[in-house]
């Protein structure tokens, strides 16, 4: 068995290949801006997590997990919530640098 090297930050342990791969690492990173741009989206808006729970549909706990990332969203409910704070999803093609 490889010998794992101690991890003393989150940037060290997302870096660290052999316990992060890079799609999971992108998925991370997704994950992590898509919440983050509902939130702007919501506290730009002057919304509460319950007021915009109201215009969606979906309860204010499942929000809240959500916005905290302790949950992944499915897209369904992406759509539910994305809708009231005028955005929606699209697949754009990578751009190679």
């Amino acid at each position: 068995m490889k010998d794992i090297r101690e991890i003393r930050t989150v940037a060290e342990y997302m870096a660290d290949e052999d316990r992060v791969s890079p799609a999971e690492r992108e998925k991370i990173y997704f994950e992590v801006a898509l919440i983050g741009k509902m939130i702007e989206a919501r506290e730009q808006r002057g919304l509460s997590q319950r007021e915009l729970a109201k215009l969606c549909g979906v309860k204010q706990p499942a929000i809240a997990r959500l916005e905290s990332l302790k949950a992944t969203p499915q897209i369904d409910t992406l759509f539910k919530i994305l809708a009231p704070l005028g955005y929606t999803l699209a697949i754009v093609p990578i751009v190679k640098k």
